[in-house]
């Protein structure tokens, strides 16, 4: 259908059939319309512009992708770049102008509307990732002792250039924040009333510099459709809406996904070869670091593995599954710090769960690979020191699996991009220790 969809539309640019372009727009989405564009090269980009509204083409980038905005902006004079922006909402005008380079910024932001700029800028002061970073300045605030008759005269007024009507922030006179009054509420409240007797003075607000995970965390309890950006003197900066908390959610799965890989979240598929070899070569050398402790481990017992050569065989093994298991105890732990739901202080005692449940798989695991053992070289003992091979590992791989997280977001490290490194060299090494340590000691019956 993509395909289909992107030929059709080509055919009716080259004929220059407008009124066929703007039909076929309309039954689609700007998102939709905004993934097909990005395939088109720069001269059939410019020619789609001119066939449709000003107003439509912004709200087409505003859905577009970073890459594809500058694209298009590129290929526009600065004042045709300021006209798009007067039919954008200033948090996405602030997401573009803070890719582009410094100098073309300062020449846009000279060339606009003084009370947009003034906007803009204190939005281009905060970090990219905190609750002023992602929050907008179209609401509807309104003074608390209005009637409801007034209120609905200011929110006819106001509604078309906000990004959310069905919420309605309430300030006093001092221009503090003191309550939300809900769009349905007001619609059904007697119209002599005061907005004051509606509204909910229980607010869930954030501070601006406030980590954008930390924002989309409060919406997700408490069940919000936009959540207000307040000062120190609870004055009323911004609203963060739903629509940018989920995108904040699916860029911090991304990003974690990616660091438990240690891969930086900046880095694409179609990143150009140099990127990619400087995103990731670092953590190979690191990775390769943590390989040599292993492998010196290993070569500590040069001469029990020459004379048993079935230890080279159950190496793997061990070394394998502790990786595994602390891998699932990682995850959890994890994902339970993205979502608030633990620390170390408050929840230390749950390592004695993951060390019970090392014991219990870890005695399952080796038992099973024990009778393997067992059956392919005839050897009991072999059998019993990879079961307690695999216990012992195990309890490491959900003791270290379940601390490292912790202790590295206590010393304000990112738990997902440093917590597998730790973790790999604990299983290994200490799995390898254990392993052949043990192996040394059954020896004699090994022969």
């Amino acid at each position: 259908m993509f395909e289909d969809r992107k030929e059709l539309l080509k055919n009716l640019i080259q004929e220059d059939r407008k009124d066929e372009i703007l039909g076929f727009l309309d039954r689609m989405y700007p998102i939709d319309i905004a993934t097909v564009l990005e395939e088109f090269d720069d001269e059939y980009l410019y020619k789609f512009k001119s066939f449709i509204p000003i107003e439509q083409m912004a709200e087409i980038i505003e859905q577009a992708g970073e890459k594809f905005q500058i694209r298009f902006l590129k290929l526009l004079h600065y004042d045709e770049i300021v006209t798009f922006f007067a039919y954008m909402s200033n948090d996405d005008i602030a997401d573009i102008l803070g890719r582009l380079p410094i100098k073309i910024r300062k020449a846009l932001l000279t060339m606009m509307k003084s009370g947009d700029t003034k906007q803009i800028q204190e939005l281009l002061g905060y970090a990219e990732d905190s609750a002023g970073g992602i929050m907008t300045t179209e609401y509807i605030a309104l003074k608390e002792d209005l009637s409801i008759a007034d209120t609905l005269k200011k929110i006819k007024e106001i509604g078309p250039k906000t990004e959310v009507i069905e919420t309605i922030y309430v300030l006093n006179r001092k221009k503090e924040l003191v309550g939300i009054a809900d769009l349905r509420d007001i619609l059904i409240a007697p119209e002599n009333q005061k907005l004051m007797d509606i509204m909910n003075e229980n607010v869930v607000s954030v501070k601006p510099e406030e980590d954008q995970e930390i924002v989309a965390w409060l919406v997700s309890k408490y069940d919000l459709n936009a959540i207000p950006v307040v000062n120190h003197r609870n004055s009323l900066l911004g609203i963060v809406t739903v629509d940018d908390i989920i995108d904040v959610i699916v860029e911090e799965q991304t990003e974690d996904i990616l660091r438990l890989g240690g891969v930086s979240k900046e880095e694409r598929v179609d990143s150009s070869l140099f990127t990619s070899i400087r995103k990731r070569l670092p953590w190979l050398i690191i990775n390769l670091g943590t390989a040599f402790l292993a492998s010196f481990t290993v070569g500590l017992f040069e001469d029990v593995i020459s004379q048993v050569v079935a230890l080279a065989a159950a190496m793997p093994i061990v070394a394998g599954m502790g990786g595994n298991a602390g891998s699932q105890t990682l995850s959890l732990v994890i994902r339970s710090i993205a979502l608030g739901e633990i620390s170390l202080k408050k929840n230390w005692k749950l390592v004695f769960k993951e060390i019970s449940l090392g014991v219990i798989n870890g005695a399952f695991i080796g038992i099973f690979t024990g009778m393997i053992l067992y059956m392919r070289y005839g050897n009991p003992y072999l059998g019993i020191i990879i079961f307690a091979a695999m216990i012992g590992n195990l309890v490491i791989a959900g003791f270290f699996g379940f601390l490292i997280p912790l202790i590295l977001k206590v010393l304000r490290v990112d738990p997902a991009l440093a917590s597998s490194i730790f973790l790999t060299t604990a299983t290994d090494v200490f799995g390898f220790f254990l392993f052949l340590g043990l192996a040394k000691m059954f020896l004699p019956y090994l022969l």
